[in-house]
């Protein structure tokens, strides 16, 4: 059937090419958009004068003398009518076109005896003849993996899904907005790097691995109020809340902690879900979050005790061990205690924090790269904003002192000896840097996690062209 459908359409490109039209021209004529069309029609139609419309054929309705068709561009939608007397190759264009073409069409707007507004066609032009029929939008796109496959098809057949990414580049470019109005200069730096850090994740293997501590190379040069939003490449599995590719900000503000970046995070999250949504109540995985009142702190200690009966820095590795097998986790004993840790907290704890928090108090064992307090060398100087169960953001009191850093840079390389793809390399480049001074400073980092939140949808939803597994014949 699909083959019929196919060589019809090839017949119809070859009919125009015959004719001397070009199927796939350069140009064709355009006045300007539907939307501005609708927009002014009173006038337009007042003057009478002739415009230029293009879009894709949505829908054809032939009835002899006289042919309806919708056509539609990027921004609004409107009915073009074909007929005898106005369009002296009527037959022809009748015979060419069909759902999915790319066609410009001139003439004056009028409105139907229906009461619809419309543009009477007087010229027709070709602008790009579709060979392959759109899906039918409720029975031939909706397996979600071929959506994502086809993410154009998808887009032309959910036309919705347009203003999911157009609130995307809201959301961004507010966190841009709030930034540099607080004072923050936007950086580039390099994507590729020798050596994969500055977060626990596993790299990809690639001839350069992406890195995350040259911002704090900017901070000890001079740089104190910084931020970056640019692509992460980290090889996670794919699940609701993870991709191997996506967008990511991180800032750094010199002489603060993360008490101060608590402040200004909470004050930044509103700020750009108000602007994104509208509105500082949402929803999201069937619960209602309202972001507008005071964020209070949760202690993670304390929550891990109420959800394990376990105190998580006194707990042997074996408890823990035995505790994550009770749960049904994918442990094993070659884990380190601050990995069984963090499992379990992400199995028992952090699904019951609904409401926006700041997660703070974690363990230095799950914050090996972390600032311990001033009163707690075992508690990080380090807050999580938590909210539909997901973890949002992650900030620090970034460590700052090289022989320090150095010890925890080795414990990681001996835990990568062990096994633990996650562990971090030894970067000897950042340590001469630190050995050069680096002030006092907060850091802060979010994904596009955040975004996904809001709008309710697995990450991999909210991307044009999620990473997909090879497709199987």
């Amino acid at each position: 059937m699909l083959e019929d459908i196919l060589a019809e359409r090839r017949k119809k490109l070859e009919k125009l090419r015959h004719a001397g039209i070009d199927p796939y021209p350069a140009k064709v004529n355009r006045s300007f958009s539907i939307e501005h069309a609708l927009n002014h029609f009173d006038e337009l139609q007042k003057s009478a004068e002739s415009i230029s419309l293009v879009g894709r054929v949505r829908s054809l309705r032939d009835q002899g003398k006289i042919m309806f068709a919708d056509l539609e561009d990027g921004k609004g939608k409107i009915q073009v009518v074909f007929k005898e007397g106005d369009l002296k190759d009527l037959e022809f264009w009748r015979s060419v076109i069909d759902l999915g073409d790319f066609i410009s069409v001139t003439g004056p707007l009028f409105i139907t005896k229906r009461g619809e507004r419309s543009l009477e066609v007087h010229h027709v032009q070709m602008a790009a003849k579709a060979l392959y029929p759109l899906p039918d939008k409720w029975e031939g796109l909706e397996d979600i993996e071929t959506r994502l496959r086809e993410r154009y098809l998808d887009l032309i057949v959910h036309p919705e899904l347009k203003d999911l990414f157009l609130k995307k580049a809201i959301f961004w470019s507010s966190v841009r907005e709030f930034l540099e109005n607080e004072g923050f200069l936007e950086v580039e730096t390099s994507v590729l790097e020798p050596l994969a850090g500055g977060a626990e994740a596993e790299p990809f293997k690639t001839h350069h691995n992406a890195l995350e501590l040259q911002l704090k190379k900017l901070v000890t040069g001079g740089f104190e109020k910084i931020f970056e939003i640019g692509r992460v490449f980290r090889n996670e599995g794919i699940d609701r809340e993870h991709l191997q590719d996506f967008t990511f900000m991180e800032c750094y503000w010199a002489y603060h902690s993360c008490r101060d970046m608590m402040k200004l995070t909470e004050k930044l999250f509103k700020f750009i879900i108000q602007k994104t949504m509208g509105s500082l109540r949402t929803a999201s995985l069937g619960f209602h979050i309202d972001w507008e009142k005071p964020w209070p702190e949760v202690d993670y200690i304390k929550m891990f005790k109420k959800e394990t009966g376990l105190d998580p820095v006194r707990a042997s590795h074996e408890e823990l061990l035995a505790k994550a097998k009770d749960l049904a986790l994918a442990a094993d004993k070659a884990m380190s205690k601050g990995r069984l840790i963090d499992l379990i907290y992400k199995k028992t704890v952090r699904p019951k924090l609904i409401d926006p928090c700041f997660l703070v108090g974690h363990p230095i064992i799950v914050s090996p790269l972390s600032k311990a307090t001033a009163d707690n060398p075992e508690i990080a100087e380090r807050f999580q904003i938590v909210a539909a169960g997901s973890e949002l953001g992650n900030g620090y009191s970034e460590l700052n002192d090289p022989h320090d850093q150095r010890a925890r840079f080795e414990a990681q390389m001996q835990m990568r000896e062990r096994g633990d793809k996650e562990a971090m390399n030894l970067d000897e480049d950042f340590l001469k840097a630190l050995e050069y001074g680096m002030p006092p400073t907060a850091g802060f980092g979010m994904s596009e996690r955040m975004f996904a939140v809001l709008m309710d949808r697995p990450v991999r939803e909210t991307v044009f062209f999620p990473l997909m597994r090879p497709k199987r014949d």
